[in-house]
């Protein structure tokens, strides 16, 4: 049985253009600050965090974090939880977290409060994509590559089910 194609929204030169835009923004912002430390989240920030990394022009470290949900009983919503840390100490560091997408908000509401207990000098969020529509936390990126309409996305890095992540483009697919 083969996988349905996704239907393309961002084309892969659209997504060079706004990781480049991106870049572009971030290295101003932080042109002055010294050296930058982008955390993705892994796993589906992989492929925008190493284009988005390429073209910033400051200096900068890369660093990963990765956050599992789980059910506990089909009634239960489901719980963050880190499956993996950094590696480092971000104290007095200027930290870009790096995500794939803001929907829901619950990683960013999970995540941001932990990484500023540790204190770093400044603690800001980068986004490709960013669905409104499914907002259950109020959390605002600071960098936004898209905005997308309330449909599953996958390729470059986004997956369904572990399929897709590696389409050179955003494409949306009909839930099953």
């Amino acid at each position: 049985m083969t996988s349905p194609q996704p239907t393309p929204l961002f084309t892969e030169s659209e997504i060079a253009a706004r990781v480049a835009t991106l870049a572009a923004a971030i290295s101003r912002d932080y042109a002055d600050r010294g050296e930058l430390l982008l955390v993705g989240v892994l796993k589906g920030t992989f492929i925008f965090l190493a284009d988005l990394a390429r073209r910033i022009e400051v200096r900068r470290q890369i660093d990963f974090v990765a956050l599992s949900s789980y059910r506990d009983g089909a009634t239960r919503p489901a719980e963050l939880r880190p499956v993996m840390d950094l590696r480092g100490d971000i104290t007095g560091r200027h930290v870009l977290v790096v995500e794939d997408i803001v929907d829901t908000g619950r990683t960013l509401a999970y995540l941001m409060p932990l990484l500023a207990a540790r204190s770093p000098s400044s603690l800001a969020v980068c986004t490709l994509l960013h669905k409104r529509a499914r907002r259950e936390v109020a959390i605002e990126p600071d960098y936004v590559g898209f905005e997308v309409p309330d449909r599953w996305v996958v390729g470059y890095g986004l997956d369904h089910a572990e399929r897709y992540r590696a389409l050179p483009y955003i494409g949306v697919i009909e839930e099953r």
